[in-house]
């Protein structure tokens, strides 16, 4: 019983560190054209003021300009061939786990697990006919805020490397 109760707390805490995201593009789109990029617009929807002060939206920004840098693209602010905007909203979830205790299971224990869960969504639009041609979204929990931020640059260059789509 000790050993299954564990292995559920496993379980659930490995999950608690799990990401997910996905990438979407448009497959008509040629991004060997594009060469150039400007981030325009950037949106913290968070009460937590880890997750929304102006370091965050400077960290957040270093890394989208650094791994489209580093896939080929180069910053203009005047007239670029792609635009990026991003979001990232957090909330504050929680989870109860019930189990059961005593003799013969006749008592129940509630486990309450308190954490921020925090969704950051990266477009790429084309300029010219303003289309999204690219879209990155990144689910994140963690145990806190300050956490969540601080792996935002892993996260964005997780994302990243799906860019430019493969055919």
């Amino acid at each position: 019983m000790r050993i299954l109760r564990f292995a559920i707390v496993l379980v659930w805490v490995c999950s608690l560190w799990a990401d997910q995201h996905s990438v979407d593009s448009d497959p008509a789109a040629d991004f060997t054209q594009f060469h150039s990029f400007a981030i325009r617009q950037g949106n913290l929807a968070s009460r937590r003021p880890e997750l929304s002060g102006p370091l965050v939206r400077q960290r957040i920004e270093e890394a989208i300009r650094s791994d489209l840098t580093a896939k080929g693209l180069h910053v203009d602010e005047q007239g670029p061939d792609l635009i990026v905007n991003y979001r990232l909203g957090a909330a504050d979830r929680r989870e109860i786990e019930t189990t059961r205790v005593g003799r013969f299971g006749r008592g129940v224990r509630q486990t309450v697990t308190k954490f921020t869960e925090g969704t950051l969504v990266i477009d790429l639009v084309q300029r010219e006919d303003r289309t999204l041609v690219w879209r990155g979204i990144y689910t994140d929990e963690e145990s806190d805020a300050a956490k969540l931020s601080k792996k935002l640059t892993d996260d964005i260059k997780k994302l990243f490397q799906e860019y430019p789509p493969k055919k």
